[in-house]
């Protein structure tokens, strides 16, 4: 009984060790915090622009989670952003070696870099989803349309999940294409090239991450065969570990 207990006890060291050197790599990246807050601030100056539009009538609705979440297809980029760096940045003049120097087992420095980055991410996801809606329900006062708290926790918890998974996606590819602007440049075109136009087109792209996420948020409601918010989010949580996966045992093959 003493040397599985003892093992066991040494690999969840290992485990707290790689997740804490992984978290203060994270935090102390300042490109992590000019992200998260240029997002925020890029969030909150579409939300004005969206609420004023809402003001004049352009949206066709006055509903503050509606146009308080639009710009949330846009700051999302952020998040693509966020995850890509988190992935590349040490392979900027070779600093993974030193990496997998001190951390040698890599499936274990790849899963504690994607849990430090959830860590970080699901918080500063929430606070970009709620201050748009915040300041939009500010802005609208009584003008606003009547909501139910249920929907406002349903689209705020959808919102926060699927930046943050978002973000997990990235850092995933960013890791396969281990070249920061490749990646930045395949993620974005998809998410906002590739993929509303095989949602306008292709009845089957509403399995794919980017649609199946918007459901999460933003359900169809005159669609029966469309996805709901359940479905969308264990779509794309099953398109993030999937992908996770597939880019983990490949990255123990790696040469780095």
């Amino acid at each position: 009984m003493t040397a599985p207990t003892t093992a066991t006890r040494t690999r969840g060291r290992e485990a707290a060790q790689a997740l804490a050197a992984e978290m203060s790599k994270l935090v102390s990246l300042p490109a992590t915090w000019l992200t998260l807050g240029g997002t925020l601030v890029v969030n909150l100056i579409l939300a004005v622009a969206f609420t004023v539009a809402g003001l004049q009538g352009s949206t066709g609705t006055k509903s503050a989670i509606d146009i308080g979440l639009a710009s949330i297809s846009y700051a999302q980029a952020g998040f693509v952003i966020l995850g890509v760096l988190t992935a590349c940045s040490e392979y900027i003049g070779g600093q993974i070696r030193t990496t997998l120097t001190a951390m040698p087992r890599r499936a274990l420095q790849f899963t504690a870099k994607h849990l430090a980055l959830a860590i970080v991410v699901f918080p500063a996801a929430a606070i970009t989803a709620a201050s748009g809606v915040v300041l939009t329900a500010g802005v609208l006062g009584d003008t606003a349309e009547p909501v139910t708290s249920g929907r406002v926790v349903g689209a705020l918890s959808g919102v926060t999940a699927y930046l943050a998974l978002t973000a997990l996606i990235s850092a995933a590819v960013g890791a396969l294409v281990r070249r920061t602007l490749a990646a930045v440049v395949v993620l974005l075109g998809y998410f906002f090239i590739v993929g509303p136009l095989l949602r306008d087109h292709t009845p089957a792209a509403k399995y794919l991450p980017d649609t199946a996420g918007f459901a999460m948020w933003f359900p169809v409601a005159d669609d029966a065969s469309a996805v709901t918010p359940a479905q969308g989010a264990l779509l794309l949580t099953a398109w993030t570990v999937a992908l996770i996966v597939f880019v983990v045992i490949g990255y123990r093959r790696w040469d780095m």
